[in-house]
């Protein structure tokens, strides 16, 4: 979710938008939960089955719930400022909390790990550059030797004419998806306006500038890109 400083701060703090949000995902990002799936495999490469994530943005609980359903040993760290999208993780999870710690804050709030495995779905395109950076920084220092980080979020060409592009091929793949045209088009113009969004290649030098080696793309549709690295 953003950071103190985020415009979209106040969007996540609103309890109304935060009950709404289970159905949206899945809308505006094409294969989500596919990418779910996806990233159930990329951790278990690595990963054993008691296996530990640190989950970065862990508001509504939609991933840990995936993850969890998939993988009824692994145990999961959820972090989340936004203290509404949290309560909605809480009320998600509510099953599973024997295997589900939830902590309200940023990433300098989750606890040192180590862990098997970090992800940060939908949310690092929330952060400017410099923020990104030291959050992903915190992430993989708070990683086991060898341990993978997935990281999904939106990163598209920046140029002025591929922007326009893009957004409104976001927009209209939104609608294709069942989201209301008010809606897309809302969506649209917030990335445009507020969203800080970087070229794929900048992204790729934060992860790689956290530390993380052998980074490769695994996932990349329209505006979205998902990248998996490795702590050292």
């Amino acid at each position: 979710m953003p950071d103190s400083n985020d415009p979209f701060q106040d969007l996540f703090n609103d309890p109304s938008h935060a009950a709404q949000y289970a159905d949206r995902p899945a809308q505006f990002m094409p294969g989500y939960h596919d990418v779910h799936r996806m990233i159930g495999v990329l951790i278990r490469e690595r990963a054993s089955d008691e296996a530990h994530v640190l989950v970065h943005g862990a508001g509504g609980g939609l991933e840990i719930e995936a993850f969890a359903t998939k993988n009824p040993e692994w145990t999961f760290t959820g972090v989340e400022p936004a203290k509404p999208m949290l309560d909605e993780a809480a009320k998600r999870l509510a099953p599973l909390t024997e295997r589900v710690v939830l902590h309200h804050g940023y990433i300098d709030d989750a606890p040192e790990g180590p862990f098997d495995a970090a992800t940060s779905l939908l949310t690092l395109h929330f952060l400017d550059r410099k923020s990104r950076q030291d959050t992903v920084t915190n992430i993989v220092r708070r990683l086991k030797p060898g341990a993978p980080f997935i990281a999904v979020h939106c990163s598209f060409p920046q140029s002025p004419e591929q922007r326009d592009t893009w957004l409104l091929r976001h927009r209209a793949c939104a609608i294709a998806g069942g989201a209301d045209p008010d809606l897309a088009e809302q969506g649209r113009a917030a990335i445009e306006q507020s969203l800080p969004v970087l070229d794929p290649y900048k992204d790729l030098a934060i992860l790689t500038g956290a530390g993380l080696v052998n980074v490769t793309e695994f996932y990349a549709a329209f505006t979205w890109r998902g990248w998996v690295g490795y702590a050292p």
